[in-house]
């Protein structure tokens, strides 16, 4: 194991020891802040302490089984617990450099997801529409639940623009690396030579912000405007203007909500998704300043980069911020998404484990 590494874990787990007795006394348990505060270091602490326990132990076993090779009665057993111990450790290691990368601090939260439709015209508002599905069927698929926000028709079918509410368990953490440019190659229905054509919608991941880190939004900056919603929803939907848009005056983001029939609803609704644009745009400008935007996170701040071309023809997804080409673009649309989420988050952790042994080596 790498020194700097072994030296972070012995800190760790120094820290969770004593974490441990703070929290066994008195005084911090009377102290809900601080209690609190050290219930939640702990947390984060213990998985990480406990896989480095299970790893000293095998260091253990592998040094009390190297002194017994010596002994001829001893040593084909002690060869046995040998190779044993050391495919054990080998198994824990890289999950011990995987507990080791700081936590996102927003991987458990609820998204907003924003798909518009780029270059393409009609044919990029029917893969907006597409998009949407695809991601729908993944939330589906892990038990998520979704809420239509609000979500502007294309001419001949799609959508210009639609924002849906995801939320459920760690659904930041799954879609974080969706964020950016999609490019689609394929025959439009409306293209009577059979001819590829080459279309591009953008993806947006708006992690949900929490109360305590809303951004003040004062009633001089804020226009609000209702109206009556469109679309599906029986006669009460049309007959009352229960949709709500709101517009930021001093930045110009406008955002709206039409799902629940209840203004009120809406109007929180439509709150809670300006805040987290607010939010993204503020720590987008604070990343650009600092220079510290991770690569595979091209949605958080430039959406003009291409990350992904989907191949209708050749039945092809590439990833392009890793190399990544899977010939199974049909069982993907159908929401099948972790088989490229997968080596996107492996490649994410690879990133950061590098910078962290970097910054350990100094």
């Amino acid at each position: 194991m790498n020194p700097s590494i072994r030296g972070k874990l012995e800190r760790l787990a120094d820290r969770f020891a004593d974490i441990t007795a703070l929290l066994a006394e008195p005084e911090v348990q009377g102290n809900q802040n601080q209690y609190r505060d050290l219930s939640r270091e702990y947390a984060q602490l213990e998985p990480v302490v406990q896989c480095y326990q299970q790893y000293l132990t095998l260091e253990q076993s592998t040094t009390a089984a190297e002194a017994l090779l010596a002994d001829p009665e001893l040593a084909d057993l002690a060869r046995d617990e040998l190779a044993e111990a050391e495919r054990q450790r080998e198994l824990l290691e890289p999950e011990l450099k995987r507990l080791l990368l700081p936590p996102d601090p927003n991987d458990q939260r609820n998204i907003f997801l924003e798909v518009r439709a780029g270059t393409g015209g009609a044919e990029a508002a029917l893969f907006a529409a597409d998009l949407a599905r695809m991601y729908l069927r993944f939330a589906e698929q892990q038990g998520w639940r979704h809420e239509l926000m609000s979500a502007s028709d294309g001419e001949l079918g799609g959508y210009k623009e639609i924002v849906l509410r995801i939320s459920g368990q760690a659904v930041y953490s799954q879609l974080k690396f969706e964020a950016g440019t999609h490019r689609v190659q394929r025959v439009p229905e409306t293209e009577a030579q059979g001819r590829v054509h080459t279309s591009a919608c953008t993806v947006a991941i708006l992690p949900e912000v929490e109360a305590v880190e809303e951004i003040p939004i004062a009633a001089s900056d804020l226009r609000v405007d209702t109206y009556r919603a469109s679309g599906a929803g029986g006669q009460h939907i049309n007959k009352t203007d229960s949709a709500v848009r709101l517009t930021h005056l001093p930045t110009g983001v406008v955002v709206e909500c039409q799902d629940e029939r209840s203004q009120h609803k809406n109007r929180a609704r439509a709150m809670s998704l300006l805040q987290a644009r607010l939010l993204a745009a503020a720590q987008s400008a604070q990343a650009a300043e600092q220079s510290q935007s991770r690569r595979l996170q091209v949605g958080s701040g430039d959406r003009s980069e291409r990350i992904r071309t989907y191949n209708f023809p050749q039945n092809r997804l590439t990833d392009h911020r890793i190399n990544l080409t899977l010939y199974k673009l049909d069982e993907i649309m159908l929401g099948h998404l972790l088989q490229v989420i997968e080596p996107l988050r492996q490649e994410d952790q690879a990133d950061q484990l590098t910078a962290l042994m970097s910054a350990e080596s100094y």
